[in-house]
């Protein structure tokens, strides 16, 4: 995100938060007055976006993500949940590190 976007993002939610209508012009006045260059198309995408979209519901789903795939989970039936448990614990297998070869093992120190 470009610092002219995320000037007009503030300012949108400026505007918002004090029940002013979204507008380019709006926006652009509050990005002047806070000392901020920003491109002259900024101003008017943001306006537009807050015309189509309910600002509260960008607020509210900023950490929603998109569309992920969804994962069915099924219990599972009668007798059939203690076999279940019982192998669900996997066995970790222990990666080996590479050993660290020390100054002793090629044949000379750094104090030599």
């Amino acid at each position: 995100m470009t610092f002219g976007e995320l000037a007009c993002t503030y300012a949108c939610l400026i505007l918002h938060d004090d029940g002013i209508p979204v507008t380019a012009e709006k926006i652009s006045t509050l990005v002047k007055a806070a000392n901020v260059s920003v491109e002259s198309y900024w101003a008017s995408l943001f306006a537009k976006l807050c015309e189509k979209r309910n600002i509260e519901d960008l607020i509210t789903n900023v950490g929603a993500g998109g569309g992920g795939a969804a994962v069915a989970v099924a219990a599972p039936a009668g007798g059939a949940g203690a076999t279940a448990a019982a192998a669900a614990p996997a066995v970790e297998e222990k990666k080996e590190e590479p050993k660290e070869e020390s100054d002793d093992d090629m044949g000379f120190s750094l104090f030599d």
